[in-house]
């Protein structure tokens, strides 16, 4: 295996070739992370075999290098990445080369989010859990699912000296581990939407009755931050008001104008901004985004008035729609916290979520691999003194 730097028009030509990969292992995820120097790389074959000749892309990645205070020394970061074959049984010869490249690169440390599933629970399971007093974690739980592939990649990371981290925010970027998914195919079958409605409890399928009935109208709309013009501007009023009140710093309207597009740019249809009106009030509003056949709904907001009309059901119902009729296989409502205790102000997200009918998934979370220890040690502590 050769590892090598790749310009983003080969990177994102690989991407192309797979079902689906992190939107933030695309290459236009650089351009919305200015602060950080960006790289493409990636993986060829150097030998022919039953896929293809030699000299084959098999796997890219999207570094980005965080530089230390004063010093030209950087943190290397994947974010969800990189995308190689996560269930070779030899990960070695694909993480040994990125070490190496990286290390040359001047990396005191990496840090990788390895997309790799570990353990799902169902609906039906979450459901239960919170209402039982005995259960305050998802680790109270029986999976309904144990992942080989992810307990073997897990197993390989410890041996080759990776460090399971558990980061929020601050330096690095940090992804959540537990995420909560809607599958939209089964058994290799697509869902239609009655079977995706019917899957839902009773208070998702009334919401998204009673938003139709009172008349919410949901409008979709891609394109460049100038396309979008006012439309932005008024998901990102609702968006700050949304912050206000439910306590989180939001993000400047020109971090959304860079990432509109950045996205749209590399695919015209990459990414969706989702409006709910009710008799011209703007009542909720989102933000999707879709590689191959898995979409995210990765922002959203929502109004303290009229929270009667169900606004955000029906911009939900809406992005799920779009996202089975784009051929999606996962509509992914990203991170959860593993509570399931009833009294933790974070459980109704997870109940908002368990409504649609899908499962908690988790991921094996993020890594780090120190190459300079005394560097990675101020790192480390300079990270916990920040957080």
């Amino acid at each position: 295996m050769e590892l090598r730097v790749v310009g983003a028009d080969e990177h994102l030509a690989f991407l192309r070739t797979r079902p689906s990969a992190s939107f933030l292992q695309t290459p236009a995820w650089a351009a919305v992370k200015p602060e950080w120097r960006a790289q493409s790389l990636g993986w060829f074959t150097t030998r022919p075999d039953a896929a293809g000749p030699a000299g084959r892309m098999v796997g890219a990645a999207l570094v980005l290098y965080r530089q230390l205070p004063k010093v030209r020394r950087y943190l290397a970061y994947l974010p969800e990445g990189p995308v190689i074959d996560w269930q070779d049984p030899d990960l070695a010869r694909w993480l040994t080369p990125l070490t190496a490249h990286l290390r040359r690169e001047g990396a005191f440390g990496v840090r990788m989010g390895p997309p790799v599933v570990t353990r799902r629970w169902s609906a039906a399971d979450l459901k239960a859990g919170i209402a039982d007093e005995a259960v305050r974690r998802l680790d109270d739980l029986v999976p309904l699912e144990r992942s080989r592939d992810g307990a073997r990649a897990v197993s390989q990371l410890h041996e080759l000296g990776w460090v399971p981290q558990a980061v929020e925010g601050g330096f690095a970027a940090g992804q959540p581990q537990f995420n909560f998914h809607l599958p939209l195919v089964v058994d290799g079958r697509p869902r239609t939407e009655e079977e995706v409605l019917k899957g839902m409890n009773q208070q998702w399928r009334r919401n998204i009755k009673k938003a139709d009935k009172a008349g919410v109208v949901v409008t979709s709309s891609s394109g460049s931050a100038a396309d979008l013009g006012a439309d932005l501007e008024a998901f990102h009023a609702l968006y700050v008001h949304t912050a206000q009140r439910d306590g989180f710093t939001p993000r400047p309207l020109s971090y959304f104008r860079t990432m509109f597009d950045a996205l749209s740019a590399e695919e015209p249809d990459r990414i969706v901004l989702h409006l709910a009106r009710h008799e011209g009030d703007l009542v909720a509003a989102t933000i999707s985004v879709r590689v191959g056949t898995h979409a995210w709904y990765s922002y959203g907001a929502s109004s303290t008035e009229k929270r009667e009309v169900r606004g955000s059901n029906a911009v939900q119902w809406a992005m799920v729609r779009a996202a089975l009729a784009a051929g999606a296989e996962v509509y992914d409502m990203r991170g959860i916290t593993d509570t399931l205790d009833a009294d933790d102000p974070h459980v109704g997200l997870i109940q908002f979520k368990v409504g649609t009918g899908g499962e908690a998934v988790e991921y094996a979370g993020e890594w780090d691999l120190p190459l300079n220890r005394p560097l990675y040690k101020a790192f480390d502590l300079y990270m916990r003194r920040r957080g």
